[in-house]
């Protein structure tokens, strides 16, 4: 069990023998009465988004997921495949398991994919991943001060926001939590 106060962002909680990932929290403090925390949580099972309020004395059951190192194999159709590094086994995947981190997936990329007992629950990227720049307006030499961005498309096919300098076929380091641009890579 832990304290509502203490869930955080990636945590996976259960309530009603429902999986739930903590997407976001906002811990909120009235003139009167007690404190209450807001979360926006994602079934885990389903995908799916819910907000709930809780007082914050309360308590919620951490649901015990197991990390297994993975590598993405490919998609086929709606499921994606890893495999385990250790076992050599495969793991299929739906979009709604996978998430957002299909914008991250590269053939061969490592990752963990999330588990709970058995079941396969969800992948889970490193904080940064390095991409390739697929369509880009030409870079303009030079340009390296000015603070400007233009639109490029990464090998996944994720749009983001890079620097003049930046030309098709750089490699470049996305976060992988906000899907902003780090750096040339």
């Amino acid at each position: 069990m832990i304290s509502v106060t203490d869930a955080r962002k990636g945590a996976t909680v259960e309530m009603d023998g429902v999986l739930y990932s903590v997407l976001d929290f906002e811990h909120i403090k009235m003139g009167r009465g007690s404190a209450q925390v807001r979360l926006k949580l994602r079934d885990v099972r389903d995908g799916h988004t819910v907000d709930k309020t809780f007082q914050a004395t309360a308590k919620l059951a951490r649901a015990r997921v197991d990390r297994q190192k993975c590598q993405y194999l490919y998609q086929d159709g709606d499921l994606y495949y890893f495999m385990n590094t250790e076992t050599f086994d495969q793991i299929p995947l739906n979009r709604n398991q996978v998430g957002d981190a299909a914008n991250y997936l590269t053939e061969n990329a490592t990752c963990d994919v999330l588990t709970y007992g058995d079941e396969p629950i969800g992948v889970e990227m490193p904080a940064a991943v390095v991409l390739t720049v697929a369509e880009s307006d030409p870079g303009v030499k030079g340009d390296t001060a000015s603070g400007t961005t233009k639109p490029a498309k990464l090998e996944s096919g994720l749009m983001v926001q890079v620097p003049l300098f930046v030309n098709p076929g750089d490699k470049v380091k996305v976060d992988t939590r906000s899907g902003e641009y780090l750096e040339r890579a």
